[in-house]
């Protein structure tokens, strides 16, 4: 059975090439361009996985993490960001993500393998 994604990314270019990089290495994928929706999501398709930015339009993926890890806290979280402060990644880690990746230190095929270590 394929692993379940959940990729929470409002960058229609990182969009497209995370989705590829994930379908490609066999999960299947699902995209939520904001918190709200990201959360109605993970209710209806009970991802595995949750790869999420911070920085997002309405509700941010700090509530984000928040609300999942609160509700349901089995499912696996990597934040990806370009927040790098090392207080935001104890945050990150704090609030129950379990890793912090930050965007610009990671091509799409490296965060990949790192979902995979994870799995």
């Amino acid at each position: 059975m394929k692993q379940k994604i959940l990729l929470v990314e409002d960058d229609p270019l990182l969009i497209d090439i995370y989705t590829t990089k994930l379908k490609e290495a066999g999960f299947e994928v699902s995209v939520a361009t904001e918190g709200q929706m990201a959360l109605e999501l993970f209710e209806k398709d009970k991802p595995n996985f949750i790869l999420l930015d911070i920085v997002l339009p309405n509700t941010n993926g700090w509530e984000v993490l928040k609300q999942i890890k609160e509700n349901k806290g089995i499912t696996k979280v990597v934040i990806l960001s370009n927040l790098g402060q090392k207080e935001e990644i104890e945050k990150g880690i704090k609030l129950g993500a379990d890793k912090y990746l930050i965007k610009a230190n990671y091509t799409p095929s490296e965060v990949v393998e790192e979902i995979k270590k994870l799995l």
